[in-house]
Protein backbone atom coordinates (compact mmCIF):
# COMPACT_ATOMS: atom_id res chain seq x y z
CA UNK A 1 0.00 0.00 0.00
CA UNK A 2 1.31 3.20 -0.90
CA UNK A 3 1.12 5.02 2.65
CA UNK A 4 2.46 8.22 1.00
CA UNK A 5 -0.88 8.34 -0.28
CA UNK A 6 -2.76 8.83 2.41
CA UNK A 7 -1.12 11.81 4.16
CA UNK A 8 -2.73 15.31 3.80
CA UNK A 9 -0.53 18.16 3.40
CA UNK A 10 -1.98 21.07 5.60
CA UNK A 11 -0.04 24.62 3.98
CA UNK A 12 0.54 27.37 6.41
CA UNK A 13 -0.16 24.99 9.07
CA UNK A 14 0.78 25.70 12.26
CA UNK A 15 2.49 29.02 10.32
CA UNK A 16 2.72 30.21 7.53
CA UNK A 17 5.53 28.73 5.59
CA UNK A 18 5.06 25.28 7.28
CA UNK A 19 3.42 22.80 4.92
CA UNK A 20 2.07 20.36 7.73
CA UNK A 21 2.34 16.73 7.07
CA UNK A 22 -1.05 15.13 9.06
CA UNK A 23 -0.59 11.71 9.57
CA UNK A 24 -4.28 11.52 10.48
CA UNK A 25 -5.51 10.60 7.10
CA UNK A 26 -3.30 7.44 7.69
CA UNK A 27 -4.59 6.57 10.60
CA UNK A 28 -7.88 6.31 9.83
CA UNK A 29 -7.41 3.90 7.38
CA UNK A 30 -7.30 0.54 9.09
CA UNK A 31 -5.30 -1.69 6.23
CA UNK A 32 -2.73 1.22 6.55
CA UNK A 33 -2.37 1.41 10.16
CA UNK A 34 -1.92 -2.00 10.37
CA UNK A 35 0.50 -1.74 7.81
CA UNK A 36 2.63 0.69 9.42
CA UNK A 37 2.37 -1.53 12.89
CA UNK A 38 3.20 -4.67 10.69
CA UNK A 39 6.40 -3.07 9.58
CA UNK A 40 8.03 -1.33 13.12
CA UNK A 41 7.35 -4.87 14.69
CA UNK A 42 8.90 -6.70 11.73
CA UNK A 43 11.93 -4.26 11.34
CA UNK A 44 12.30 -4.20 15.14
CA UNK A 45 11.05 -7.51 16.98
CA UNK A 46 14.40 -9.38 16.66
CA UNK A 47 15.96 -6.63 18.98
CA UNK A 48 13.36 -7.50 21.73
CA UNK A 49 12.56 -3.90 23.03
CA UNK A 50 11.53 -4.18 26.57
CA UNK A 51 9.76 -1.21 26.35
CA UNK A 52 8.46 1.37 23.63
CA UNK A 53 8.37 4.73 24.23
CA UNK A 54 6.02 7.48 22.32
CA UNK A 55 6.04 11.38 22.81
CA UNK A 56 2.58 12.79 22.96
CA UNK A 57 0.76 13.18 21.49
CA UNK A 58 0.70 10.73 18.10
CA UNK A 59 3.91 8.71 19.32
CA UNK A 60 0.79 7.11 21.96
CA UNK A 61 -1.38 6.61 18.65
CA UNK A 62 1.88 4.51 17.24
CA UNK A 63 3.16 3.31 20.38
CA UNK A 64 0.89 1.44 22.49
CA UNK A 65 -0.31 -1.20 19.45
CA UNK A 66 3.24 -1.59 18.47
CA UNK A 67 3.98 -2.42 22.38
CA UNK A 68 1.24 -4.85 22.39
CA UNK A 69 2.60 -6.46 19.17
CA UNK A 70 5.79 -6.83 20.32
CA UNK A 71 4.77 -8.16 23.74
CA UNK A 72 6.43 -5.43 25.82
CA UNK A 73 5.21 -2.16 28.09
CA UNK A 74 4.90 0.94 26.87
CA UNK A 75 5.93 4.41 28.05
CA UNK A 76 4.36 7.91 27.42
CA UNK A 77 6.45 10.91 26.72
CA UNK A 78 4.39 13.96 27.79
CA UNK A 79 4.45 17.66 27.99
CA UNK A 80 5.12 19.41 31.48
CA UNK A 81 2.28 19.12 34.23
CA UNK A 82 0.99 16.40 32.56
CA UNK A 83 2.41 13.55 34.43
CA UNK A 84 1.28 12.80 38.08
CA UNK A 85 4.15 11.24 39.26
CA UNK A 86 7.97 12.66 39.90
CA UNK A 87 9.65 13.33 36.19
CA UNK A 88 12.65 14.01 34.27
CA UNK A 89 12.45 16.95 32.03
CA UNK A 90 14.04 17.84 28.39
CA UNK A 91 13.86 20.60 26.44
CA UNK A 92 14.23 21.28 22.43
CA UNK A 93 13.67 23.58 19.67
CA UNK A 94 11.16 22.90 17.00
CA UNK A 95 11.41 24.06 13.15
CA UNK A 96 8.34 26.60 14.72
CA UNK A 97 9.05 27.31 18.35
CA UNK A 98 10.26 25.51 21.87
CA UNK A 99 8.94 23.40 24.15
CA UNK A 100 10.01 20.42 26.63
CA UNK A 101 8.88 17.36 27.21
CA UNK A 102 9.08 14.85 30.89
CA UNK A 103 8.93 11.08 31.81
CA UNK A 104 7.95 9.53 35.07
CA UNK A 105 11.83 8.51 36.65
CA UNK A 106 10.56 4.88 37.24
CA UNK A 107 9.32 4.26 33.98
CA UNK A 108 13.19 2.75 32.37
CA UNK A 109 14.69 0.66 34.49
CA UNK A 110 18.58 1.05 33.83
CA UNK A 111 19.74 -1.26 30.80
CA UNK A 112 16.24 -1.45 29.64
CA UNK A 113 15.87 -1.96 25.91
CA UNK A 114 13.82 0.91 24.56
CA UNK A 115 12.65 1.39 21.29
CA UNK A 116 11.39 5.24 20.63
CA UNK A 117 8.45 5.95 17.65
CA UNK A 118 6.60 8.45 16.62
CA UNK A 119 4.69 9.96 13.79
CA UNK A 120 7.09 12.28 11.90
CA UNK A 121 10.93 13.20 12.08
CA UNK A 122 11.54 16.87 11.16
CA UNK A 123 14.59 18.87 12.60
CA UNK A 124 14.88 16.30 15.42
CA UNK A 125 14.42 18.09 18.27
CA UNK A 126 11.59 16.15 19.55
CA UNK A 127 13.02 12.80 18.92
CA UNK A 128 16.17 14.26 20.18
CA UNK A 129 14.26 15.47 23.65
CA UNK A 130 12.76 12.15 23.95
CA UNK A 131 16.12 9.65 23.22
CA UNK A 132 18.00 12.18 26.18
CA UNK A 133 14.87 11.46 28.69
CA UNK A 134 15.89 7.78 27.64
CA UNK A 135 19.33 8.11 28.40
CA UNK A 136 19.04 10.47 31.85
CA UNK A 137 16.56 6.96 33.06
CA UNK A 138 19.74 4.81 31.38
CA UNK A 139 17.72 2.78 29.18
CA UNK A 140 19.65 1.29 25.78
CA UNK A 141 17.99 2.93 23.00
CA UNK A 142 18.06 0.37 19.94
CA UNK A 143 16.00 2.18 17.78
CA UNK A 144 13.70 4.67 16.00
CA UNK A 145 10.53 4.34 14.11
CA UNK A 146 8.46 7.13 12.23
CA UNK A 147 6.20 7.24 9.75
CA UNK A 148 7.14 10.43 7.96
CA UNK A 149 10.69 11.98 7.77
CA UNK A 150 11.43 15.28 6.11
CA UNK A 151 14.80 14.55 4.79
CA UNK A 152 15.57 17.81 4.06
CA UNK A 153 15.68 19.09 7.55
CA UNK A 154 17.95 16.71 8.29
CA UNK A 155 16.53 15.70 11.53
CA UNK A 156 18.50 11.87 11.05
CA UNK A 157 21.41 13.28 12.11
CA UNK A 158 20.40 14.55 15.56
CA UNK A 159 19.70 10.83 16.61
CA UNK A 160 22.90 9.03 14.09
CA UNK A 161 24.45 6.10 14.90
CA UNK A 162 20.99 4.28 15.75
CA UNK A 163 18.84 2.02 13.64
CA UNK A 164 16.32 4.38 12.43
CA UNK A 165 13.21 3.41 10.16
CA UNK A 166 10.51 6.07 8.29
CA UNK A 167 8.46 4.59 6.13
CA UNK A 168 7.65 7.61 4.01
CA UNK A 169 9.92 10.07 2.88
CA UNK A 170 9.83 13.77 1.71
CA UNK A 171 13.18 15.40 -0.17
CA UNK A 172 11.34 18.35 -0.13
CA UNK A 173 8.60 20.74 1.31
Amino acid sequence: MDLKSLIREVPDFPKPGINFKDVTTLLKDGQAFRQVIDEFAAHFGNKKPDLVVGAESRGFILGAPLAYKLGCGFVPVRKPGKLPAEAAKASYSLEYGEDSLEIHLDSIKPGQKVLIVDDLLATGGTISATADLVRQLQGEIIGFGFVIELDFLNGREKISGYDLLSLVHYDSE
